[in-house]
C-alpha cells in the first residue's frame, strides 16, 4: 500500500560499465568511487585493529621503541658519577676518649666542605668547637635513648645510641640544601681510618636509588657465629648503606630497635631491622674490622685482591709501622694512599733466582724477603702475626686461612717497613724506600745466602689509578740488577697477559 504514496522513479540498470542508464544525473564513475572509498575503510580499520592485537606489529614498534631511543638522544645529561660530595659520614663517638681518637679522624677527613658528615658524642666537650675549615667534622649530640629498653648482660647502653646515628644523621639532612646531592651514609667509629678514594671506587659498583647495605663480617669466627652473625656489616669497620635504603630504616628504626633489647651492639640492631626491612649484606672485603690482638702485618702484608677500605682497633693493634706511634703509622701510610690509593698494600710476588729467595711486596708498606722458593698459592695466605679477638691463641677462630711465620728457622722472611716515598713526575712513577726491621735472625745452615745482607729495597711503580676497573689480578714484579750494595731494587708493575709466578715451568 505504501508505494501508492511515492512516485514512481525508474530503477538503474547497468547494460555496460561505460553505457549506465539512471533516472537521475549521477554518473557510474562517482558510484563506483563511493564502494572503493568504503572498501579502503574497511581494509584500514582491519589493519589498525591487527596491529592493536599484535605487539610486534611495525606500528608497534615504531611507536614503543623507535620513539624512546630518540629521547634518550634528546640532549639529556648522563648520570655522574659517585664522588665524595655525594657520601655523608655518621661517626660514633664518646666523650671520654674523643680527645684521643679524634687524631686518628684528622688523618683521613677532608676539611673545607670536601667531606660531609658529623661526629656524634653522647655530651658536649669542651673545646672541640668546628668548622667548614677544621681538621674535623661537625660535632652533634645525640638525642636521649633512656627510654629504650637495654637487656644485654654486661653490654652497654651506648649502643642504642650509637644505633641511632643512621636515623639522626638522616633527620639532619632532612630538608636542607645538600641532601638532593646524598647517595650514601657511611657508618664508622672514631678509631676507624678510611681510605676516601677507595671508598668511592667501591660504591661507584653500586645503583645509589637501590637499597644497598654494604660491608663485612668479622675476621673473628666466634664473633660471628655466637655474638653476631656472617650476614652482618661490622660498624667499626665501617658500612654503607645507600641513602634510599637509610630513610626507608629511619621511618622504622625506633620501632625496630624496640624489638630487639636483648642485643649486644648498635651494628648488630641495624643488621636485625636491615632484616625486617629485607636487605641482605653486600660484603667488600675491604672494610676491615680486625677483631684481633697483636700485629696487623700479617694481615696488610696479604691483602685481598681488593681496596683497601678502612682498618679499626687501631688502639688494640700495635702500631703497624714499628718503632713509631700509633697515629704517626697511619700518618705514613697515608702517604703512600696518596700518592697511589688503588694499589695501597696490594701484593705481588717474584722470584730472586740469583740467590733463591722469594720476594712479597705489600704496596706501600712492606717487603719480604724469604730463603728458598714459595709458591704463590702459599704466600698469598696471611701469616699468624696477630691473635684471635677471644685471646684463645687458636687459628681456627680465624675467619680465613692463615699460616706460621715461619716454618722452618732458615724460612723465617725479613721483613722490610716502608719508611718514605715520593713521585717522580718526570717519569710518573712512585718511589718507595724500605728499610729491614731489626729483629732475631735465626742460624741457617742451608747454604742459601742470608736475606740479612739486604738493608734498603727500592720499589719502582706507577701508579694505576683504574686497576679496579678490570677484573682482578695482583700485579707482578721482578728483582732488578744494581751496584748498589746492601741495596734490592724491585720493580712493580701490571701483568702480561701470559704472565706467571712460578719459579719453575716444570
Amino acid at each position: 500500500m505504501a508505494e501508492h504514496h511515492h512516485k514512481e522513479q525508474k530503477p538503474i540498470s547497468y547494460e555496460k560499465c561505460n553505457k549506465p542508464i539512471i533516472s537521475s544525473s549521477s554518473s557510474c564513475s562517482f558510484t563506483a568511487l563511493i564502494v572503493l572509498l568504503i572498501f579502503l575503510s574497511y581494509f584500514l580499520y582491519s589493519f589498525s585493529f591487527m596491529s592493536f592485537l599484535n605487539p610486534y606489529s611495525p606500528s608497534k614498534i615504531t611507536n614503543s621503541f623507535l620513539v624512546p631511543v630518540i629521547r634518550l638522544g634528546s640532549g639529556q645529561k648522563p648520570v655522574e658519577e659517585t664522588e665524595l660530595k655525594h657520601i655523608v659520614f655518621g661517626i660514633a663517638a664518646s666523650s671520654d676518649l674523643w680527645r684521643r681518637r679524634k687524631e686518628y679522624v684528622k688523618i683521613w677527613w677532608k676539611p673545607n666542605g670536601e667531606m660531609k658528615g658529623a661526629v656524634w658524642l653522647d655530651k658536649p666537650v669542651k673545646g672541640n668547637a668546628s668548622s667548614p675549615s677544621s681538621a674535623l667534622p661537625e660535632i652533634k649530640i645525640s638525642s636521649d635513648t633512656s627510654s629504650f629498653k637495654y637487656r644485654y648482660r654486661n653490654g652497654h647502653r651506648s649502643a642504642i645510641r650509637i644505633t641511632r646515628i643512621v636515623s639522626e644523621t638522616v633527620r639532619m639532612l632532612n630538608g636542607t640544601e645538600s641532601e638532593r646531592n646524598v647517595r650514601w651514609l657511611v657508618m664508622g667509629d672514631d678509631d676507624t681510618v678510611f681510605f676516601s678514594e677507595n671508598l668511592v671506587r667501591v660504591l661507584r659498583k653500586y645503583d645509589h636509588k637501590q637499597f644497598y647495605y654494604i660491608g663485612a663480617p668479622s675476621e673473628s669466627h666466634l664473633q660471628n657465629l655466637h655474638q653476631f652473625s656472617y650476614g652482618m656489616a661490622y660498624g667499626g669497620g665501617g658500612f654503607a648503606i645507600s641513602y634510599p635504603l637509610a630513610k626507608a630504616l629511619e621511618k622504622v628504626q625506633d620501632r625496630c630497635i624496640e624489638r630487639y633489647p636483648d642485643l649486644y651492639g648498635s651494628d648488630d640492631r641495624v643488621h636485625a631491622c636491615m632484616t625486617e626491612i629485607g636487605v641482605p649484606l653486600t660484603r667488600e672485603v675491604g672494610f676491615h674490622q680486625f677483631d684481633v690482638y697483636g700485629s696487623l702485618l700479617g694481615l696488610l702484608s696479604v691483602h685481598p685482591q681488593a681496596p683497601i677500605v678502612s682498618i679499626h682497633h687501631l688502639d688494640v693493634v700495635t702500631p703497624i709501622f714499628p718503632k713509631t706511634d700509633r697515629v704517626k703509622a697511619v700518618k705514613r701510610l697515608m702517604i703512600a694512599a696518596k700518592l697511589d690509593s688503588a694499589s695501597l698494600v696490594q701484593q705481588s710476588i717474584c722470584y730472586d733466582t740469583t740467590r733463591q729467595w722469594t720476594v712479597s711486596v705489600s704496596w706501600g708498606y712492606t717487603v719480604h724477603i724469604t730463603r728458598t722458593y714459595m709458591p704463590a698459592r702459599m704466600m698469598e695466605v696471611p701469616t699468624r702475626t696477630f691473635n684471635d679477638w677471644h685471646k684463645r691463641h687458636d687459628f681456627t677462630n680465624i675467619a680465613f686461612n692463615t699460616r706460621p711465620i715461619t716454618y722452618t728457622a732458615c724460612q723465617r722472611p725479613r721483613v722490610f717497613y716502608m719508611s718514605h716515598a715520593i713521585n717522580d713526575s718526570s717519569s710518573d712513577t712512585t718511589i718507595s724506600v724500605h728499610l729491614r726491621h731489626n729483629e732475631w735472625n735465626p742460624k741457617c745452615d742451608w747454604g742459601i745466602a742470608d736475606p740479612s745482607s739486604i738493608n734498603r729495597i727500592i720499589v719502582y711503580k706507577k701508579p694505576n689509578p683504574d686497576r679496579w676497573n678490570k677484573a682482578p689480578r695482583r700485579d707482578c714484579c721482578r728483582v732488578m740488577p744494581t751496584t748498589m750494595k746492601g741495596t734490592m731494587v724491585v720493580n712493580v708493575t701490571a701483568c702480561a697477559n701470559d704472565e706467571i709466578v712460578a719459579y719453575s715451568d716444570k
